[in-house]
C-alpha cells in the first residue's frame, strides 16, 4: 500500500495510462449492465443499509463515455471497511484506493462489465452533487452537449493518468452543478 501527496492511499499499484483517453458512443447495454452490477452489488451487503445509484456518463443517456459503469455505493460508515469490503470483494470488486480526508471516499473496482465503484458516507455531500450533475445532463440535453464536447477535445490529449483526464473537465461541470443548484433551465 502507498499513498500520494494528497493523502490518496493506492491499496493495488496505479497503473499508469499514457495515452488517449477511449470514449465509446453511448450505448443501450449501460443501463442493464448497471442494473446487474447494482443487483450483485446489493446481493453481497444484503443485511446492510445502502444505497446504489448509476453515476458517471455511462448513466446519462446518449451520452458518449469512457466504457467503465461508474456506481455511487453509500453506506453507513465508509472507514469500517471490514462491514463492506470483503463482500464486495468476494462479489469481484476490489478495494484500489481510499481517500479518507476526501468524503471519506474508497474506490473499488471491477470486471466484467469495467465498474468503478464509489463508496460513500449516507448523506455525503459529494454523493449529492455527482447525482445532481447527472441528473442535470439527463433532463438539460444542451448541458450533455457541452459537456461531451469538452470530453471529446480533453479525450484526445495524452494522458498520463486517467485522473488527470476528471480533474480537467471540473471547470465544466463546476460550471453546471451551479446552474443545477440555482435551477436554471
Amino acid at each position: 500500500m502507498s499513498a500520494d501527496s494528497e493523502g490518496v492511499e493506492f491499496v493495488r499499484p496505479r497503473v499508469p495510462h499514457n495515452g488517449v483517453v477511449h470514449l465509446a458512443e453511448a450505448s443501450p447495454d449501460w443501463p442493464r449492465q448497471y442494473a446487474a452490477v447494482a443487483a450483485r452489488i446489493r446481493a453481497a451487503l444484503e443485511g446492510l443499509t445502502i444505497t446504489v445509484e448509476h453515476a458517471g456518463s455511462t448513466s446519462v443517456p446518449g451520452l458518449a463515455a469512457k466504457p467503465i459503469i461508474d456506481v455511487v455505493l453509500l453506506v453507513p460508515d465508509p472507514a469500517d471497511e471490514t462491514g463492506y469490503v470483503p463482500a464486495l470483494e468476494a462479489a469481484g470488486f476490489l478495494l484500489h484506493l481510499r481517500e479518507p480526508g476526501w468524503h471519506e471516499h474508497r474506490l473499488l473496482r471491477g470486471s466484467d462489465p469495467k465498474v468503478n465503484v464509489h463508496v460513500f458516507r449516507s448523506g455525503s455531500e459529494e454523493a449529492e452533487r455527482m447525482l445532481l450533475f447527472r441528473d442535470r445532463l439527463r433532463s438539460h440535453p444542451e448541458e450533455r452537449d457541452r459537456y461531451e464536447l469538452t470530453k471529446r477535445e480533453l479525450a484526445a490529449r495524452h494522458w498520463t493518468h486517467v485522473q488527470d483526464y476528471a480533474e480537467a473537465k471540473s471547470a465544466v461541470v463546476e460550471e453546471i452543478i451551479a446552474r443545477a443548484r440555482r435551477g436554471w433551465s
